[in-house]
């Protein structure tokens, strides 16, 4: 009887020490993963950075970009100077040329009036052509490269022509090639693409 009370005192002391579970904290009070900032709402840095800097490169660029029926800035070089008074000079020998012909061919007495007068009407037209060229280049226009370039080409056969017929005409087309070679070196000159806003690209 002794032995079934001692093993009963035993037991009861046994469970006052043992901690009760039910003190444990509840899972319930826990904080929920659920609360926690997601990772994907974070903005990456890499992200911001790289947004940054294509917004500042585009910002850039437009505050480069140049329309191209607008002049550059900063004063005008010797060589574009220079072509655009040669082009210009051949365009003021083109008009007196036309005119005579066109002169000639209603007042003197050519084998052949309609022709005199279509030819001096062509040369009147071509002459258009380095006036226009000449204008541009003045004004430092991108656009005007290419036709002051076209007239100079145009001008080496007729200046060939003008060497062999001979006679006068052979310093007339000594003086109208040499114009000519001087005006395509002064255009293809970097300088001069840089000045009238052409880039390597576009030449």
């Amino acid at each position: 009887m002794s032995s079934k009370k001692s093993a009963t005192a035993k037991k009861a002391r046994a469970a006052k020490t043992a901690k009760p579970t039910s003190q444990a904290k509840p899972i319930s009070q826990a904080k929920p993963i659920s609360q926690a900032k997601p990772i994907s709402q974070a903005k990456p840095i890499s992200q911001a950075k790289g947004t940054a800097q294509v917004k500042g490169t585009e910002g850039t660029k437009a505050a480069k970009a140049v329309p191209a029926d607008e002049a550059p800035s900063g004063p005008r070089p010797t060589r574009i100077t220079a072509a655009a008074m040669l082009a210009a000079a051949e365009a003021v020998v083109l008009v007196g040329l036309g005119v005579y012909v066109l002169v000639m061919g209603l007042t003197g007495d050519p084998d052949s009036p309609q022709q005199a007068e279509m030819l001096g009407v062509t040369v009147l037209a071509l002459a258009a052509l380095p006036l226009a060229a000449a204008r541009g280049l003045w004004q430092r226009r991108r656009w005007s490269r290419g036709p002051a370039m076209i007239t100079q080409l145009m001008a080496l056969p007729v200046a060939w022509t003008l060497v062999q017929n001979g006679g006068g005409l052979i310093a007339v087309g000594v003086v109208t090639a040499v114009a000519a070679f001087a005006v395509l070196a002064l255009l293809i000159n970097p300088t001069a693409t840089e000045a009238l806003g052409i880039g390597p690209r576009d030449a």
